[in-house]
């Protein structure tokens, strides 16, 4: 069976990688979708949210990266995956995302949208809380892979004015 990981990953978090990592132990395939949401201002680029993101999952055989822009549903059609999975933190997570999920049905009633609840190691943590902590040099070690530390120092020191 195949799937899709639906984000913005901006930037992907040890939260994302643990929903990625049991996906491709339950999953033939895994598609991490990267939504380029052109009105949506962000940290990375969508090209270099998608170099991170393949960096960081290089080690799996059946996953793949992708990215794109519009209804997840037309992406979910074009690629003929009729199941997605949604990370949940909190209940304030479910109540969005349920609404989505029935929005999407509506829409393509052959997509299923699977729950994957976060480890407890990870469930404060969010993409926001990393550029924050970031954007004031703040220790990100801990909550993102090393590569993405790095781009996230280069990134927010390049974009300082001093």
């Amino acid at each position: 069976m195949e799937v899709i990981y639906p984000g913005s990953f901006d930037p992907i978090t040890n939260g994302h990688l643990d929903i990625i990592d049991r996906c491709a132990k339950k999953f033939d395939k895994v598609i991490v979708s990267i939504l380029n949401n052109t009105s949506k201002k962000t940290l990375f680029t969508v090209e270099e949210r998608k170099e991170l993101l393949e960096k960081c999952l290089e080690k799996y055989d059946n996953v793949e990266v992708d990215t794109f822009s519009g209804l997840l549903i037309d992406y979910a059609k074009k690629k003929k995956v009729t199941t997605m999975v949604r990370g949940l933190r909190a209940v304030s997570d479910f109540e969005y995302e349920m609404q989505m999920a029935l929005v999407n049905r509506k829409l393509y009633e052959e997509i299923e949208t699977l729950f994957m609840v976060s480890s407890g190691d990870y469930a404060y943590l969010s993409s926001s809380i990393v550029r924050e902590i970031s954007k004031f040099d703040g220790d990100v070690s801990c909550l993102v892979p090393e590569v993405v530390e790095i781009a996230l120092k280069e990134k927010i020191k390049g974009g300082r004015r001093n």
